[in-house]
């Protein structure tokens, strides 16, 4: 009887400390939620006041060089020179590696100045460091070490991209699914769900009701519908790896010929606004929100998801800060559109899933992908998402938007992944 007792004694003893953990995690999560959802909600009336502020006033963007100079500037005063942008963030969640705070004062002024002046680039990615920033500062706040230190990071990027972006679902999932691919952090999908959710409720609350999309046409999915969505994801994959290899070229190519940040940044600057002016349009400028719309009513250019990836390497790879989760919907919309008249598929239809093709193809995040497309666009198209983000998961190898990123498991085969020489074999 005594080892009986014993045994329940543990048990309860057990409970107790589980439930006292679950206490804590929520306490922190929603706390948590509520301060990065506030912040994440002013960041996001700041970049809409940048882009009102520039489309009523486009010679705004000739200012667009000395943003650079002075973006470049801010980060040498603050000592961050060698800044990682979301790598870093992402490094941290996994290792002992320290986020600065003052990402995020930094981040959150370099992203607006280079929305304002007319910078190719997007916001999440932004939201990514911002969120990760403050995550890691309210976890030395509260004594975290360790394994809910990294916690606290993921906490903070959830809630800062539901704010912004308004799907708390893909928030929560998206940080722990890419830093390691393969090996999803489920110790933090209770302080990650629930921040994700009180941030979007702040915004909400606060006038910031996220992105709202609109497919025009779903057709019903037959063998010949899928078949052609097939062709369209295939074709996205390889646009994803064009993505990633065009950012990364750009930004290892400008520091080889342009070692100097303010020669680089002022002439890539200089560029970018020789290019708007040459093509006549500001479409490529800032994150392209406008021109995603119109892609899910059935409207793009031709040439508009190249030069759109061109003007958003040129901006990032330089040194103008913000993300390149954005954009990439931009490319993935622009060009499913473009397929869809060729495919006779709805045009609506394939820029939605381009678009979340593309995106899962840079990220390698498929989760986080059909949850994005389910928040956008409801659960009628989503045989159709489900194939793109299938295909363009396993298509796109293992190319990433980020070097720090982790792909632990093989796509091609039900094993942990193997070095380069092997995966070829």
């Amino acid at each position: 009887m005594k080892g009986r007792e014993k045994d329940i004694y543990t048990f309860l003893m057990g409970v107790g400390s589980k439930f006292l953990n679950f206490i804590k995690w929520v306490a922190i999560a929603v706390a948590t939620g509520v301060l990065v959802g506030l912040t994440g909600t002013a960041f996001s009336y700041g970049m809409q006041y940048a882009t009102d502020f520039r489309t009523r006033h486009p010679a705004v963007i000739l200012g667009l060089p000395v943003a650079g100079l002075l973006i470049v500037f801010l980060y040498h005063l603050a000592h961050r020179d060698n800044d990682g942008g979301t790598n870093s963030v992402l490094s941290a969640v996994r290792s002992e590696e320290q986020l600065h705070f003052s990402t995020a004062p930094l981040i959150f002024v370099s992203t607006i100045l280079t929305h304002l002046f007319g910078g190719s680039a997007g916001r999440e990615g932004a939201a990514l460091q911002l969120g990760g920033s403050l995550g890691n500062c309210f976890g030395k706040l509260f004594r975290m070490k360790g394994a809910d230190a990294h916690v606290m990071i993921m906490c903070g990027m959830s809630a800062c991209f539901s704010a912004l972006f308004g799907t708390p679902m893909a928030a929560a999932i998206f940080p722990m699914e890419v830093v390691s691919v393969g090996v999803m952090y489920y110790a933090a999908l209770v302080p990650c769900a629930l921040s994700a959710l009180t941030a979007a409720g702040v915004a909400r609350a606060l006038g910031a009701y996220g992105e709202s999309m609109r497919i025009a046409y779903v057709p019903e999915f037959t063998v010949v519908t899928g078949s052609k969505t097939l062709i369209l994801a295939m074709l996205c994959a390889v646009l994803s790896v064009l993505f990633c290899v065009a950012l990364h070229t750009a930004a290892s190519q400008g520091k080889r010929y342009l070692p100097n940040p303010y020669l680089r940044i002022g002439l890539a600057g200089a560029l970018i606004v020789a290019l708007t002016a040459l093509l006549g349009t500001t479409d490529y400028l800032g994150a392209g929100m406008d021109v995603i719309d119109r892609c899910l009513e059935g409207q793009v250019r031709p040439e508009a998801f190249l030069l759109k990836l061109i003007f958003t390497a040129i901006t990032l790879g330089a040194g103008y800060k913000g993300g390149e989760i954005v954009p990439s919907f931009f490319v993935g919309a622009a060009f499913g559109c473009l397929m869809g008249g060729f495919l006779g598929l709805s045009p609506s239809l394939c820029a939605a899933v381009g678009m979340i093709a593309v995106f899962c193809g840079v990220t390698n995040s498929p989760i986080t992908s059909l949850l994005i497309a389910l928040e956008l666009f409801g659960m009628e198209g989503m045989p159709y998402f489900l194939t793109g983000v299938a295909v363009s998961y396993m298509l796109s190898g293992y190319q990433s938007l980020y070097h720090t990123q982790k792909i632990i498991y093989s796509k091609y085969r039900a094993e942990l992944k193997k070095s380069g020489r092997e995966e070829k074999n």
